[in-house]
C-alpha cells in the first residue's frame, strides 16, 4: 500500500488533462517546419530592442534554437494547439 497514489474518487478519469507532447522537429516535414516556425515568429511579437530584425532572421534564429535543441515543439492535447518553447537546462 505504501507507495501508491491517492486518487481522489470523486475525480473523473476521462477528463484527467492530458500531458503535453513532445514532437521532434526532424519528424515534421520541411514546409510544415516553416509554417510552424513562421507562425509561431509572427504571434509572438518578441521586441529584439531598439532595432527591428528582419522577419526572415527571426525565422532562422527560431530554426537553430530548435537544430541546437534549445528550444522544442509542444502539442498539447488538451487544446489541440501547437507551440515551441525553450528548454529547461538539464531537460532530457
Amino acid at each position: 500500500m505504501a507507495g501508491q497514489e491517492i486518487r481522489d474518487l470523486n475525480e473523473d478519469p476521462q477528463n484527467s488533462p492530458l500531458p503535453p507532447i513532445v514532437v521532434p522537429h526532424t519528424e515534421l516535414s520541411a514546409n510544415a517546419l516553416t509554417g510552424l516556425i513562421e507562425s509561431f515568429v509572427l504571434r509572438e511579437g518578441t521586441d529584439y530592442g531598439e532595432r527591428d530584425v528582419p522577419f526572415e532572421t527571426k525565422v532562422g534564429q527560431v530554426r537553430r534554437q530548435l537544430e541546437r535543441c534549445e528550444a522544442e515543439i509542444v502539442f498539447d492535447p488538451n487544446t489541440e494547439t501547437v507551440g515551441i518553447v525553450v528548454r529547461k537546462p538539464g531537460g532530457a
